[in-house]
């Protein structure tokens, strides 16, 4: 009881000390029973009517006289249960003119300006932070003015990026027919430091890269970020490079990366389902070659000291392969690993696994312009072809082997014999120079081209 007597008190004086001059009659604030009201000079209520008191804040006199308490003024004001005009100030009311679908119980906020008006429609900057307001005055929060802005739940205008539901499914009126998919109707969104939420221009293709802190990141025509396999679409049909692959982060993914191949209907390449390997440029272009029928020595790409063969679908190949030398119609044996775990140029001596399954040796030039190249020619004393060893068939001991021109002698395993004379198992004597190109058969000078035999090529991988 001791604190209402002291809350009267308090009230009495903010009102009764601007009470004004004595007349006729007592001008001014009176108390009225439990209410208050203010006379004129003729002492009649005051009515309908803004009034200060003593403290210079604003009260209303209703309709008859008493001062208003709780209450909405003229649609735009309200008073507080004190009798004070809100000023300056949020408040948290039952919202004011409910609509259809809105409950009368529910509480809103509201901000009333230092006139003590509400703040209605749009933006208004409040305490350094940007809030939207409907033309109710009800501060609004999650997607506002036309879906191009984000609001939290605070009601403060969002920047940067933001992690929120798509701006269909945030629709109260769509939520009622679609069902809410967390993992598909959520999405990352990014908004500039006006608010304004990033909507690519897009020409070509339904994406746009859009480079954030240095990074690029790939957004739809509504803005909403992409992650994994995206086809850009800005790429003549039919060409790998028109896919981007953007990580869990939305980064667009550069370097090499084993992932499964993308799905996507439109593309009319059979891409498969096993997980393979791709390499992105620093702006997450997918390396691409020509199908390996139609591969050259041209298209050989080399990454960080290493080289690669990509093919049509962006993976770099594997196994014994025949390029196309240049331009020309010349053709190269190279061996880019048994497997993909390899798919690299291997080069010097070693077993090869051919196409038809059997497993031959082969040499594969060591440094140069043509490394990685299968060697044709005399090397460490064995004769190659394209790379394959060329050898003497079982039983024979010796065989003359025509190369570029040249028709050169060899054993069973393969080995040159240089300024020798031997025999075959025929009986057939051959003599050599210091080359081991064959100069006398039988003691008569003779180059062996009626002995020669074309070389044995090697056999390659068939995808």
């Amino acid at each position: 009881m001791r604190k209402k007597r002291l809350a009267v008190c308090v009230l009495t004086a903010a009102l009764a000390v601007g009470a004004g001059s004595l007349t006729a009659y007592a001008q001014g604030w009176q108390q009225s029973g439990n209410t208050w009201v203010y006379l004129d000079s003729n002492g009649n209520r005051v009515t309908n009517s803004w009034m200060k008191g003593a403290d210079n804040l604003w009260r209303y006199l209703d309709s008859q006289g008493n001062m208003a308490a709780g209450v909405w003024v003229d649609d735009e004001y309200y008073i507080e249960s004190n009798g004070i005009m809100a000023s300056d100030k949020w408040l948290k009311l039952p919202r004011r003119n409910p609509g259809w679908n809105e409950s009368e119980s529910e509480t809103v906020w509201y901000y009333f300006s230092g006139s003590g008006r509400m703040v209605t429609d749009g933006w208004s900057k409040i305490n350094g932070q940007y809030y939207y307001f409907d033309s109710e005055g009800v501060m609004q929060t999650g997607w506002v003015d036309d879906d191009m802005y984000y609001t939290g739940e605070d009601g403060a205008m969002r920047t940067g990026w933001q992690f929120v539901t798509d701006p269909d499914v945030d629709d109260g009126d769509w939520t009622e027919v679609i069902p809410y998919d967390e993992e598909e109707d959520q999405h990352w969104y990014y908004f500039l430091s006006s608010g304004k939420k990033y909507t690519p221009e897009i020409s070509n293709g339904d994406y746009k890269l859009y480079k954030i802190g240095g990074v690029y990141y790939c957004f739809d025509e509504d803005g909403a970020m992409q992650t994994g396999w995206i086809n850009m679409g800005d790429e003549p049909d039919g060409s790998f490079k028109n896919f981007r692959y953007f990580q869990e982060s939305g980064a667009v993914q550069t370097g090499w990366l084993s992932t499964t191949p993308p799905e996507d209907d439109d593309f009319d390449m059979d891409l498969g389902w096993d997980v393979e390997w791709y390499y992105f440029s620093n702006t997450g272009v997918p390396e691409v070659g020509p199908a390996i029928e139609d591969a050259s020595t041209s298209d050989l790409v080399k990454i960080n000291g290493i080289t690669y063969l990509f093919n049509e679908k962006g993976n770099p190949v594997y196994g014994l392969r025949r390029l196309q030398i240049g331009s020309g119609g010349e053709y190269a044996c190279y061996f880019f690993g048994a497997d993909k775990a390899t798919s690299s140029i291997v080069k010097g001596k070693g077993t090869v696994e051919e196409g038809d399954g059997t497993k031959s040796e082969f040499y594969f030039t060591e440094t140069g312009s043509k490394a990685g190249r299968g060697y044709t020619g005399v090397k460490n004393n064995y004769l190659y072809y394209m790379g394959k060893l060329q050898e003497a068939e079982n039983g024979t001991r010796y065989e003359a082997i025509a190369i570029d021109g040249k028709n050169y002698l060899v054993n069973t395993s393969g080995k040159v014999v240089k300024s020798g004379t031997v025999k075959d198992s025929s009986g057939t004597k051959y003599k050599t120079n210091s080359s081991g190109v064959i100069t006398e058969i039988d003691e008569e000078s003779n180059n062996g081209d009626d002995f020669a035999r074309e070389p044995e090529e090697p056999v390659y991988w068939d995808d």
